[in-house]
């Protein structure tokens, strides 16, 4: 930087724990020291007021430079057309391509042939985390990749513990993405993820994978309620680390909380496949986007590649924290060779082929978040069966994914979408 000349600002608008906030700032630190016409300032929001908080700042024209994205996040911003077109940075660096990244979650933020954000992690909902101590005790093999829904109920049935009078002492299993029994039961959430036009939770095999769900909590029990998880008022991962939750499904951002538990011996397997052998689940992951109105773009391309390029991930896999999107950065030492807790991560890379991302439409988190999900909770706290449930939501979901009525996303719709948080994970 030329005597004299003060550095250009650009603005980091980003969301995460404790853990995920000390990557973001080391990380940020140590690539200014060689990076001094370039000042970085970081905006840290809890997420459940982020979008709301940056949607307010954007029709206020005074945006940051960069946000942080969520794969379904995007949707929303990518929507109400505030995000540049990162094509043309990527083609002119000669030293950045998205051939290293998974292609699903490229293709997650691409849109029209045009790349809007820049994938820095991915997190598909496929770890099924067992604590090996109970499963020594009940005298079960640990649970492997090929296992089913059958095993799975097994298990949880012979984990699952009771007192003389009849509350459960021990829990088998837990899960919070009931959308992975949907897919691995051969249902779907609409017909199609990048176009939805309608909602498909109404087919045979869709109610299939929710009642199922609902089985395992109101059922067989081996699940605990949402009531139940309130009146013990420690969490999963306390339940876990204590004994009273044999296993649970999540994502790997369960990883750094788990390994401060020292005397707590645990894997991972991958969520089970379904009833007739199918193999899928949900998924999240954050990438970094530009703001249209931004002042400096290229300045700002290059903290994107410092945060999510080659060095930014390599830190953020040394910490457990997230999978790296850099697909060989996930398959090396850094990652699933590393040697650390849980021994079972490299199982992630394949899981890569098999998730399914939540349908791209603008209006689509404000239809779960005002119709399916109140509907949904109805029938996991048993007071509903999962066929009742979806009649009453189909149609009304499907006035907001109709093409024929619009968009779906109305002045309307952005103050829903603006007020409405979804439990994030790793928050």
């Amino acid at each position: 930087m030329p005597s004299g000349k003060s550095p250009v600002e650009v603005r980091v608008a980003f969301w995460g724990s404790p853990d995920e906030v000390n990557i973001v700032t080391d990380t940020i630190s140590t690539w200014q020291k060689s990076h001094p016409e370039i000042a970085v300032k970081l905006d840290h929001t809890p997420y459940r007021g982020y979008v709301d908080k940056l949607l307010t700042r954007i029709a206020g024209r005074s945006a940051p430079d960069i946000i942080c994205t969520e794969v379904d996040l995007f949707v929303t911003f990518q929507a109400k057309d505030v995000l540049l077109d990162l094509t043309p940075f990527v083609k002119a660096d000669p030293e950045f391509s998205t051939k290293q990244f998974y292609p699903e979650i490229v293709n997650r933020f691409t849109v029209g042939g045009k790349l809007y954000a820049i994938p820095r992690d991915t997190a598909p909902f496929a770890c099924v985390y067992y604590n090996k101590k109970l499963f020594d005790e009940a005298g079960l093999p640990y649970p492997k990749d090929d296992w089913d829904m059958d095993d799975l109920l097994d298990k949880a049935l012979k984990l699952t513990k009771m007192d003389k009078d009849g509350r459960v002492t021990q829990y088998g299993f837990y899960a919070w993405a009931w959308p992975n029994f949907v897919y691995t039961f051969g249902g779907s959430m609409v017909d199609d993820v990048r176009d939805p036009s309608k909602c498909t939770l109404d087919s045979e095999n869709s109610i299939a994978g929710l009642q199922f769900y609902s089985d395992l909590i109101n059922k067989y029990k081996v699940h605990p309620t949402s009531t139940a998880m309130t009146n013990l008022a420690m969490g999963v991962q306390g339940m876990f680390m204590t004994g009273r939750l044999a296993m649970f499904s999540s994502g790997i951002w369960e990883t750094p909380g788990l390994r401060k538990m020292t005397d707590l011996d645990w894997d991972v397997a991958m969520f089970p496949k379904g009833p007739t052998g199918i193999r899928a689940f949900g998924t999240g992951g954050s990438g970094y986007c530009i703001l249209k109105e931004t002042k400096n773009p290229e300045a700002a391309f290059e903290v994107v590649k410092a945060l999510a390029g080659r060095s930014g991930q390599i830190v953020l896999a040394d910490t457990g924290l997230a999978q790296p999107a850099i697909k060989d950065i996930a398959e090396s030492g850094h990652w699933a060779l590393d040697n650390k807790k849980p021994k079972n991560k490299s199982m992630l890379d394949e899981a890569m082929k098999y998730v399914i991302y939540e349908p791209f439409h603008p209006a689509w988190r404000e239809a779960k978040e005002l119709y399916i999900n109140p509907e949904l909770d109805m029938v996991f706290s048993g007071k509903r069966s999962a066929v009742d449930a979806v009649k009453n939501f189909t149609a009304k979901v499907n006035e907001l994914l109709n093409p024929s009525a619009g968009s779906g996303f109305s002045p309307e719709h952005a103050e829903g979408l603006k007020n409405s948080g979804e439990n994030r994970k790793g928050e």
